[in-house]
């Protein structure tokens, strides 16, 4: 049998962990999955239990490797994608977490980083890109060492170590057993200088978080040492670790300025890749983050990253709590019958707007209905909400990087409805673009930071050639009717806006009576 080298790819999520392998041709195979358990044992409190995340991560690594032996296939390097911004602490002599991870989605100290924020969301904004924000990792970590008696006891005898899962699985993964984090995963944690590569000293400070306990900073693409064989059952080099949604936009072939992608799950994040050059107008809008999408031979490339909470679970909603529609798949083919929503809109804030501006109290909405309305007009009217959503997020990310985008490229689950596709062309004016296999695109975009530099492919573009596009959507609504159905949609989000505004005076007012 022959052999041919690949590259044995991790992508770490917070529902699950995968392991494939990835070829020279960009084909996935070799595919293994083990899902994972979120707790949240009391309002705010969202938690993992790393240890698990470790023993699933290598059993699923352990199932691709003996199938790629099966198969033929010499596993040349590892890479690696993880969730981003959640965080470990763990004992350096038993290698065991001390605590259960505090995931990305906690929000149990936004009470405390509320009082910090008046002083240093505009620092902050300037230099790591974000404001303070409702979660903070240092802080986490801070009160632990400050109220855990066994994390106060391994920090006290040296034996403590802090990171995101990144830094957690590189720990255990690599002969080298160094501390180490990336940009990619860095820059969502929230104190990473993205010019400068390198912390924030002085918010860490104030944070009361210890400056010996900073994993080491490298590249997305780096040499972080070889495989250790007792854990794995293979010795080859570490080549590459990425934040997921970051790895995926290399593996969709976003890596020019002008590009953005925009990944549709439970909720959408639209990424615009800005290049080299921080954006012109950071802080413009609360919801527009600045992001490194991938650090590679010492250049820092970045991306302006917004996101819509409530798209793909706003479906689920209509279809399981409304009872509206059987499922997504209908929704998208009524939706197709018809050319317009005959002026009925959808306005998917389930759980708050963030654009224009960060609103927790807004609403969801369907206006504009009558009698004369029509099934196939609502679920015109669902998808155009989405599609309105991520049109303004792709304007607020225009707008705060100076950057016009040129083409939307598009994977996760609701970019299978062509119906939505083509809704989103007409309302942004430009191609949209469904790679094959996006639902991969993490495991694939890790591998191509990892061999791009000689070992499978000479470089990222050369490694983009291998994406296959499944489908392109092109603008077909002249300009006159897509600004017209703009400015409905901001009309109606203004009055959301406005509605909402009055629910918060009308509370405040109760309170003080």
């Amino acid at each position: 049998m022959t052999t041919n080298k690949v590259i044995l790819a991790i992508d770490e999520g917070t529902s699950g962990t995968r392991a494939a392998t990835v070829s020279a041709d960009g084909h996935v195979s070799c595919l293994e999955y083990l899902a994972l358990q979120v707790q949240t044992p009391r309002p705010g409190v969202v938690e993992q239990d790393a240890n698990v995340i470790l023993e699933k991560t290598i059993e699923v690594c352990r199932s691709a490797i003996a199938q790629a032996r099966g198969q033929g296939q010499e596993i040349a390097a590892l890479a690696i994608a993880t969730q981003r911004a959640t965080a470990v602490l763990w004992d350096t002599q038993s290698g065991r977490a001390l605590v259960p991870a505090m995931v990305w989605q906690d929000t149990r100290y936004v009470d405390e980083l509320d009082e910090l924020a008046p002083q240093w969301d505009q620092r902050l904004l300037a230099h790591v890109g974000r404001p303070v924000g409702v979660r903070s990792l240092y802080l986490w970590a801070a009160h632990h060492i400050r109220e855990t008696p066994q994390v106060a006891d391994a920090w006290r005898e040296r034996r403590l170590a802090f990171g995101t899962v990144d830094s957690w699985l590189l720990w255990h993964f690599s002969q080298r057993r160094e501390c180490v984090t990336t940009p990619t995963n860095a820059t969502s944690a929230g104190a990473y200088v993205l010019a400068g590569h390198r912390y924030h000293l002085d918010w860490l400070a104030t944070l009361g978080f210890p400056v010996e306990l900073l994993p080491g900073l490298r590249q997305d693409a780096d040499d972080f040492g070889r495989t250790r064989m007792e854990v794995l059952g293979i010795d080859v080099p570490i080549l590459a670790s990425a934040g997921d949604q970051h790895a995926g936009a290399v593996g969709l072939g976003c890596l020019d300025r002008g590009q953005a992608m925009c990944v549709h799950g439970t909720g959408s994040f639209v990424d615009l890749i800005i290049g080299p050059e921080p954006p012109v107008n950071d802080g413009l809008f609360e919801g527009s983050l600045t992001m490194t999408a991938r650090r590679q031979d010492g250049v820092s490339h970045f991306a302006v990253e917004t996101f819509v909470a409530t798209t793909g679970s706003a479906l689920n909603w209509v279809c399981e709590k409304l009872k509206w529609f059987k499922d997504a798949r209908e929704i998208s083919a009524l939706a197709a019958t018809v050319d317009s929503s005959r002026g009925v809109t959808f306005v998917p804030a389930l759980t708050g707007l963030r654009v224009p501006r960060m609103e927790a109290a807004a609403r969801a909405s369907l206006t504009g209905v009558s009698m004369a309305t029509t099934q196939a007009e609502v679920a015109y009217a669902i998808l155009e909400g989405i599609a309105h959503s991520v049109a303004s997020c792709i304007e607020a990310d225009e707008a705060v990087s100076g950057v016009r985008v040129c083409e939307l490229v598009v994977g996760g689950g609701l970019s299978g409805s062509d119906a939505l596709l083509q809704i989103q062309a007409d309302l942004i004016g430009i191609p949209i673009r469904r790679m094959q296999e996006a639902d991969r695109a993490s495991l694939r975009g890790a591998a191509f930071l990892a061999g791009s530099s000689g070992l499978l492919w000479e470089s990222l573009q050369e490694a983009r050639k291998t994406t296959v596009t499944d489908a392109v959507f092109q603008p077909l609504l002249d300009e006159g009717e897509r600004v017209r159905r703009r400015g409905l949609w901001h009309s109606r989000v203004a009055s959301e806006l406005e509605h909402a505004g009055q629910f918060k005076r009308d509370k405040e007012e109760v309170l003080e009576k």
